[in-house]
């Protein structure tokens, strides 16, 4: 597994490159490492419906949730599927619009210096042995990488946006 620094790329990952980013602020590197869960419908594993909310193309009549959510412009850099395979949405060195309203240790604008990694699952059940396998060996090949990162700065996306999101949940960051 190596990232293109140039590119932004992982390879082994499936590309399925998302509009929703942008530039990192000027002189913003990756220093932390967000985790989240995602599943769509709520609680159904597989199918398209993550690429497609990630590409701006989720259907609002495919389910009644999707009504609800279609219009969001969101994408994370990376998802952990339940079986471990990798699709990346954003180059790592874009800024992925993941986040959102966010506080990290006083930094508030978690995107500008975050890289976003999705497993698909929910706050309620554990994920796969495969997602974890995925992530033990993903994990160090983006501190690698980005020497801004450290194995020290990883954290769920409840922790930088509490009260407002609970993912991933205690099976993944020992949360609520």
């Amino acid at each position: 597994m190596n990232i293109d620094l140039e590119t932004g790329l992982l390879d082994g990952a499936r590309q399925c490159p998302s509009p929703n980013h942008d530039e990192r602020p000027q002189g913003c590197i990756p220093e932390l490492i967000v985790l989240h869960n995602i599943s769509l419908p709520p609680y159904e594993f597989g199918g398209p419906w993550i690429d497609h909310l990630f590409t701006n193309q989720l259907d609002p009549t495919a389910h009644p949730f999707f009504a609800e959510i279609c219009h969001l412009r969101v994408a994370s850099h990376l998802l952990v599927r339940r079986n471990g395979e990798l699709v990346q949405y954003v180059p790592f060195h874009k800024r992925a619009f993941h986040a959102g309203v966010s506080n990290y240790q006083g930094r508030s604008q978690c995107n500008d210096f975050s890289i976003g990694i999705e497993i698909e699952g929910s706050d309620f059940e554990p994920f796969t042995a495969a997602q974890y396998a995925q992530l033990e060996m993903l994990l160090p090949v983006l501190v690698d990488a980005y020497p801004g990162l450290s194995l020290e700065h990883i954290t769920g996306h409840e922790h930088i946006a509490p009260g407002r999101k609970t993912d991933p949940g205690r099976f993944l960051t020992g949360g609520a």
